[in-house]
């Protein structure tokens, strides 16, 4: 596939925090260009957004039913190849299916769907079309979290006996979806949000760290959930422990009345060897804690890294990669497992190292599981294999 991938989006209006996100992570690496969308269900304001990307009218849809119809419907050197889905919660599911039904592959805001159910079904059309679902679970596509897995892979801290893993935001830490506030809004709404407030929103980006870097599954939770602000209708503090299948235990704190923090998501994982530390808020630096020697420091864009690291780099040591890169990170594996897309073909999405439908089934599992652990009697609760 000689030329640019083709995407529609779907939400990520002029008054949308991620849509820009995306639509910036896209154009990095030039491999991907925006031909259409249906960017809100505001009246007017798709239009708006559209004429703001200098998109073709006819190209900017109202509903993204229409635009499924309609795109599916030009010439296949024209329509879109993938939609990117940067909703709320409650309306991932419905775009994502119908993508997948009119034959796009799809590209979708975490979490995959509002329930578990809704993330089974996405599943089992992706295992009957055979189609392309990617996951933004964005911390992932840091390169050092990548050289961090590559480490725990090769062995070279030991087997695994213990994760902390932390996501302290300040943002909520007054009633904000109380003043207008349009992402505090539909974030403590159970009606857009789901069933986890900072659990679902924050909570999932620990978990799914801790088990990417680590490679071991969440086997049981015991979980605490608070709401700390009065009158909120979801939960905006959790703690809890973990076990995983390889016998270690765990601790994830996911809060946002941490006053004064930012985006703090940070994990230290230790072996029988030694430890390993990163923070999403110096992305480029990650700590190697030794048993019996002296700790080491390794940063970003360094000729001693992985290969497969430095697959995922983009600038010289000393020139910080950050967030948009890391969205553009996954972006960038997605495209290259939709260039060798072949119909029929089961898609190996180890290869191209990005999440996947799976993933999005197990954030909502998990935050099922974490939900039922905090308002149930029972102190510790299986996360099963659905």
């Amino acid at each position: 596939m000689k030329r640019k991938l083709r995407m529609g989006m779907v939400g990520g209006g002029l008054t949308s925090f991620i849509g820009p996100v995306h639509r910036k992570a896209v154009g990095i690496d030039g491999e991907i260009e925006l031909v259409c969308g249906a960017f809100s269900v505001v009246p007017g304001e798709s239009k708006a957004t559209g004429q703001a990307l200098y998109l073709d009218p006819k190209r900017v849809y109202e509903t993204y039913q229409e635009m499924f119809e309609k795109e599916s419907q030009l010439p296949a050197d024209q329509r879109m190849d993938f939609v990117s889905v940067v909703t709320p919660n409650h309306v991932h599911f419905g775009p994502a299916k119908m993508a997948l039904e009119y034959g796009f592959h799809v590209i979708v805001e975490k979490p995959i769907a509002f329930s578990v159910d809704e993330a089974k079904i996405l599943r089992k059309l992706v295992d009957k079309t055979g189609l392309i679902l990617g996951l933004t679970h964005t911390y992932t596509g840091y390169p050092l979290v990548k050289e961090a897995r590559q480490m725990v892979r090769a062995g070279k801290l030991g087997k695994i006996r213990k994760v902390f893993v932390e996501y302290p935001q300040g943002w909520l830490s007054t009633a904000a979806e109380k003043s207008g506030n349009a992402q505090a809004s539909w974030r403590t709404d159970p009606k857009q949000s789901g069933m986890g407030g900072a659990i679902g929103d924050i909570g999932t980006h620990a978990a799914n760290l801790a088990e990417y870097i680590t490679g071991n599954k969440i086997t049981e939770v015991c979980a605490m959930l608070n709401t700390v602000v009065k009158g909120r209708n979801l939960d905006d503090d959790s703690s809890m422990l973990l076990r995983f299948d390889n016998g270690a235990s765990g601790i994830l704190m996911a809060t946002q009345v941490a006053a004064g923090e930012e985006n703090d998501l940070n994990i230290r994982i230790y072996g029988e060897h030694g430890g390993l530390e990163w923070r999403q808020m110096e992305p480029n630096t990650l700590k190697i804690k030794w048993l019996n020697k002296p700790q080491e420091i390794i940063r970003a864009g360094q000729g001693y890294l992985s290969d497969h690291t430095k697959s995922f780099t983009r600038t010289p040591a000393g020139h910080p990669e950050g967030y948009l890169e890391a969205f553009a990170n996954i972006y960038r594996a997605f495209s290259r497992a939709l260039r060798d897309y072949k119909p029929g073909k089961k898609v190996n999405y180890e290869k191209y190292d990005f999440p996947d439908v799976e993933d999005g089934v197990r954030g909502m599992n998990f935050v099922q599981t974490v939900v039922k652990s905090a308002t149930s009697n029972k102190k510790w609760v299986p996360l099963k294999d659905i």
